[in-house]
């Protein structure tokens, strides 16, 4: 789906709505506390809403009434203003702050309409592609028959593929590889908040329209997906399937960079947070904070890629297997200097434990059982030093080669 440039009274509005949102959220959170420490056991009937009584009940809707009105009329005004401000510079700052935000609460973005939310598309030097013959022929005049798909992870977007390296020279794992290999490199742009699952069915129907449309016959496709984006790449496979895409077929090669298959422990001591705010009366209503977490983050807790698991209370999950007939190849990161030192076993590459982005686990049924001549392990390299490295990119290319 391709998404009009976002305009400047678009993120306005999109901004004015969050902060509403927030300011209600807030009142809630505190009038649930007033709830709690008012309460008297065993005299004070409960309020399984949260909700307080009489005149303090009447002073947190009128807070709620006024946000509401103010917040109408907000809106109201910068949609009239929005033709009037004209388009905003699609610069990567803009980009990479609306991605955040998306990774977030890209959720609640999509369920109340906010200009900000972002809508799946594929892109190339930072332009939103049209999926038809024309459209991609005239975007794409030099396109090969190799088609390479890159994939970002929480929180980015496509144009973080291009990062810096400690030199200050740039690099893009796409770019080079289809200077190196003959690749086309495309993009995929996609609102990380979401359930894994929902973005991985919407990017198997995005890569069938692709392909569909793709200027020149198509020999062969691949995809370099980095940490989420892997998740959602299996997730897209399995979706593939279901629905007999003609796209699967193609699929030769996937590389994952630092993806959580196995889960990502930062995200399950998030979730233990929320858990034990949860269980404490007075606390309780903090856990709503703990909670202002996307399910696209809940699905990092145990690498959830299929509905029925999305977000899942416990550790026990769908075991998805690598998908059929596509060589399957893991790249895995560690701050540590050593393979087997503290910072290796505990942290991996500071996000996702090598152990997870390996596909490895200690119940052997649980395991992805990728083969040991398609796994590659970083020393000395974190999470997003794995779009840059020099040793990562070496990697990448030995195995789409």
């Amino acid at each position: 789906m391709t998404k009009p440039k976002a305009q400047s009274g678009d993120d306005l509005r999109g901004v004015s709505k969050l902060a509403i949102d927030a300011t209600t959220g807030i009142t809630d959170l505190v009038e649930a506390m007033h709830r709690n420490i008012a309460r008297i056991p065993g005299i004070t009937p409960s309020l399984e809403d949260g909700k307080t009584t009489g005149l303090t009940g009447f002073v947190y809707r009128t807070v709620r009434g006024v946000t509401q009105v103010v917040g109408g009329g907000i809106d109201a005004a910068l949609a009239l203003a929005t033709p009037m401000l004209g388009n905003f510079t699609d610069v990567p700052a803009r980009d990479a702050v609306q991605s955040a935000l998306n990774g977030v609460l890209g959720d609640h973005l999509l369920e109340t309409a906010n200009p900000l939310a972002i809508a799946m598309q594929f892109r190339q030097h930072g332009e939103a592609l049209a999926l038809t013959k024309d459209g991609l022929a005239c975007a794409i005049p030099d396109a090969t028959g190799k088609v390479l798909v890159l994939i970002h992870g929480l929180c980015m977007n496509d144009r973080q593929w291009r990062a810096t390296r400690p030199d200050g020279t740039a690099h893009d794992h796409g770019a080079e590889l289809q200077k190196d290999l003959g690749y086309t490199a495309v993009y995929l742009r996609y609102n990380t908040g979401l359930h894994v699952a929902s973005n991985g069915r919407a990017f198997a129907a995005e890569l069938e329209a692709l392909l569909a449309a793709w200027p020149v016959k198509v020999n062969e496709l691949a995809v370099v997906a980095h940490s989420m984006g892997g998740l959602v790449t299996r997730s897209a496979c399995h979706y593939a399937e279901q629905n007999a895409h003609a796209w699967r077929k193609h699929l030769k090669k996937i590389v994952f960079l630092g993806t959580p298959h196995q889960g990502a422990p930062l995200e399950r001591g998030g979730h233990w947070i929320d858990m034990i705010l949860g269980a404490t009366p007075y606390a309780s209503p903090f856990a709503k904070l703990g909670k202002v977490r996307s399910t696209g983050i809940t699905d990092l807790r145990y690498g959830a890629v299929v509905e029925e698991d999305a977000e899942g209370a416990k550790a026990a999950h769908t075991v998805l297997p690598l998908p059929a007939k596509v060589k399957c190849f893991a790249i895995g990161g560690t701050t540590g200097k050593q393979s087997g030192d503290l910072q290796d076993r505990l942290l991996g590459d500071g996000l996702v434990p090598l152990a997870s982005a390996l596909g490895e686990h200690d119940d052997p049924t649980l395991s992805l059982g990728f083969p040991l001549h398609r796994k590659a392990t970083l020393l000395a390299t974190n999470h997003m030093q794995l779009l840059s490295a020099a040793p990562a990119y070496e990697a990448v290319k030995t195995f789409v080669t």
